[in-house]
This record gives C-alpha cells, sequence and structure tokens, in this order.
C-alpha cells in the first residue's frame, strides 16, 4: 500500500486525484493540504504543508507556483519523494526542484496523461525513421473556449519529441497568415483552436510524398491526469532521488 500526502487537495486536479485514489486498493492518501480549505473527504486537511506531520510514501502536487517553495523545504526535510504536476514555476523553482533531486526522487511532467507520453515515444521513433525520407512534421491540437493560451504546452512537448529526435534542426511555426512562399522543409508547424467544451485533442501529423501519418491522443475527462499522478506516485516510491519524468513510469 503507497501513502500519499495530496498537496492542493482541495482544487479540481486535487478532488479528481482523490477520488481515483479512493477506488484504487494499492494506494491511500493519509493527508491532504490545501491553503483553501473545504475538508471532502476521509482524510485530515491542512492549511499549509508544514502544518502535516503524517507518515507518506510520496507526496503528490496539484497546487499553485507560489506553494511550492515551502513544500520542496518540506519534502527534502522528511525525505518524502514527490510527484510535481504545478506548472508555471519560476526559473528559481526549478533550480529550487533540481536541487531537491539531488535529496529525494523528484518526478515532474508538463501532461501526467500516460497516452500523452506514450505518444511522445512514438513521436520520437516516427520521427527518426519520416523525416529523413521527407516527411513534413505539423502538429494540431484543440481545447476548450475558455483555455488562455495558445498553442497548448503538451502542444510544445510533442514538437520538442519530435525534434529531438532530429538533433534540434526544427524551429516552430506558429502563424503562416503574412508568408507567401512554400513551406519551409525545417519547420514544424503548431497550430491551435479553441471551442466547446473540448478536453484536450492533440494531432501529430507527418505528410509525405502520396502518404499521411497521424498519431492522435484525445482526452475526455481530466481523470487521465490523475490517473497518470497515482501511477508516477506508485513508480516513484522508494526509488533513489534523482529527477525523473513521465517517460520513466512508461519505461521509454
Amino acid at each position: 500500500m503507497i501513502s500519499v500526502i495530496l498537496h492542493g487537495a482541495c482544487g479540481h486536479m486535487g478532488r479528481v486525484v482523490a477520488e481515483i485514489a479512493a477506488a484504487d486498493p494499492d494506494v491511500t492518501i493519509v493527508a491532504g493540504v490545501d491553503a483553501a480549505g473545504g475538508a471532502y473527504a476521509d482524510f485530515p486537511l491542512y492549511k499549509s504543508i508544514g502544518e502535516c506531520t503524517e507518515a507518506a510514501d510520496v507526496i503528490v502536487d496539484f497546487s499553485i507556483a507560489p506553494a511550492m517553495d515551502e513544500l520542496f523545504a518540506y519534502a527534502v526535510e522528511r525525505r518524502i519523494p514527490m510527484v510535481v504536476c504545478t506548472t508555471g514555476l519560476s526559473e528559481g523553482q526549478l533550480k529550487a526542484l533540481q536541487e531537491a533531486s539531488e535529496e529525494i526522487a523528484v518526478l515532474r511532467s508538463g501532461n501526467m496523461s500516460l497516452g500523452i507520453n506514450l505518444m511522445m515515444k512514438l513521436l520520437k521513433e516516427a520521427a527518426k525513421t519520416l523525416l529523413p525520407n521527407g516527411f513534413d512534421p505539423e502538429i494540431m491540437e484543440m481545447h476548450h473556449r475558455r483555455k488562455l493560451d495558445a498553442p497548448s504546452g503538451t502542444a510544445e512537448m510533442l514538437a520538442d519529441s519530435i525534434n529531438e529526435a532530429a538533433g534540434g534542426q526544427y524551429t516552430y511555426t506558429y502563424d503562416r497568415t503574412e508568408r507567401r512562399q512554400p513551406r519551409d522543409p525545417k519547420e514544424i508547424g503548431i497550430s491551435a483552436l479553441r471551442g466547446g467544451t473540448v478536453v484536450g485533442i492533440h494531432d501529430a501529423v507527418f505528410a509525405g510524398e502520396d502518404e499521411v501519418i497521424e498519431i492522435k491522443h484525445t482526452a475526455y475527462s481530466r481523470a487521465i491526469f490523475a490517473k497518470g499522478a497515482i501511477a508516477a506516485a506508485k513508480f516513484l516510491a522508494g526509488h533513489a532521488p534523482g529527477l525523473y519524468d513521465m517517460s520513466d513510469v512508461i519505461g521509454g
């Protein structure tokens, strides 16, 4: 049984993680932390991580960037591995996370979906074969009408996977409306659509001469991110200090 402290327990994702964990016989949440308060489950809830005294195998974090400094210090002091799902960390916080990983096991990913992380692995393999043979890579993503940023961070991660396989030779193109020229053979086009209540669709296309290959992921619920975080917690518990990501969880 893996015991978990849930950091950011009262946020939308925190509640989904709690729901997923409650249905998993191999995981138990021993405490939650959220400055907003508002208990909703059968585990104790604290307003700051420093108040939490429960022993745990791992911390799962879905909170906000301002809460991370205290979390890093707490995890290192208590020697508890942590799964960091919070985005928007500052350069200083990223440095602190790196330093923490020298003392404890830390797993961080911009997207906790097992499917997306497998897609990244597949794209790297596809790019090694297709790009040298003249295939043009493009990425399209769609999210709900309320999403503020475009393109999505996940679309950028997918582009990075392709570019990494190509040795960093490619540039990213987000808008072709001002151009009157053929497509650059060393570019990855990234397009964003917004509308409705779409959780997330990411479609990677390799367009070649007389054939097109697509690798696509559709998220129907945010529960996929919670499931990925729980899988990461199971993986991370008991691991040696170091900085891990979801490719380690899926074995790639």
